[in-house]
């Protein structure tokens, strides 16, 4: 079996794979990445080539589910966590585990003995390796939040996404902006918030924005061939669509991104 290690640890990587060759000498490790943007590029050249991916969820430049946002990920995948919460998102795209850290010798070896069961499930095919991937495989492999818990003074909240009206960076915080004009710091970055909102509904307008799409009242040509958007709700900063995010702006804001 040729398996591919996604991983930001090194601790955590060598741990797996100590356990792997444990549980079979003949595993053979053939790369290990630690972000998004260097997963992509190899597995749209490599996938082929393996067996099984082992993916943690928080990478150093993102959440792995940017991952398959940007390739069609044709391999079962075993997820690796320290976090519960994304359970259910990473079954929405072709996994068949998830170990949450600290992981043991007893769970990687019930996973790798689903696997087993799974591909035993086929082997009466001549097709085996293809009926495999097509089980794995879901047609949409996205997985979207729908809502967001956010404190407010020592209670906890759910924010639904449909009442999301914009979301933006200031400094090291991030804000999440209602239609009831209330606003809340949420612990996520621009980047991994790309990964979980739905891109039919949110769009990235530059470094600073994330805009609803239902939230726009207007779209203004403005200087330079940028754009600026003007929200349904009142808001007292300035939102730019940058040059070189307009033309997919477009694409998006017309239905057909």
């Amino acid at each position: 079996m040729k398996v591919v290690i996604i991983e930001d640890e090194v601790p955590a990587a060598e741990k797996l794979e100590r356990y792997l060759h444990k549980y079979d000498a003949s595993i053979e490790i053939v790369a290990q990445f630690d972000s998004v943007k260097n997963t992509v590029p190899w597995l749209q050249e490599n996938q082929d080539t393996i067996d099984l991916i082992f993916m943690d969820i928080q990478l150093t430049d993102g959440l792995s589910f940017q991952v398959f946002q940007q390739v069609q990920v044709r391999k079962p995948v075993i997820f690796t966590t320290a976090y519960n919460e994304f359970a259910l998102d990473a079954f929405k795209v072709n996994s068949i585990d998830y170990l949450l850290k600290p992981i043991t010798f007893t769970d990687l070896s019930a996973s790798l003995h689903k696997l087993q069961v799974l591909r035993e499930q086929f082997s009466a095919s001549t097709d085996q390796s293809q009926r495999i991937q097509q089980a794995f495989s879901n047609t949409k492999t996205s997985a979207y939040k729908n809502r967001f818990m956010v404190k407010v003074g020592e209670h906890i909240r759910s924010v639904t996404t449909d009442q999301i009206v914009v979301l933006y960076a200031d400094g090291r915080d991030v804000y999440l902006v209602t239609s009831q004009q209330k606003k809340f710091i949420i612990d996520y970055t621009l980047e991994s918030l790309e990964s979980v909102l739905d891109p039919q509904l949110f769009f990235r307008l530059n470094r600073t924005f994330i805009v609803n799409i239902n939230a726009i009242k207007d779209v203004l040509v403005y200087s330079n061939s940028r754009l600026k958007i003007t929200l349904l709700q009142e808001f007292d900063k300035e939102i730019i669509v940058s040059r070189e995010k307009v033309q997919d702006f477009k694409t998006w804001f017309d239905g057909a991104g």
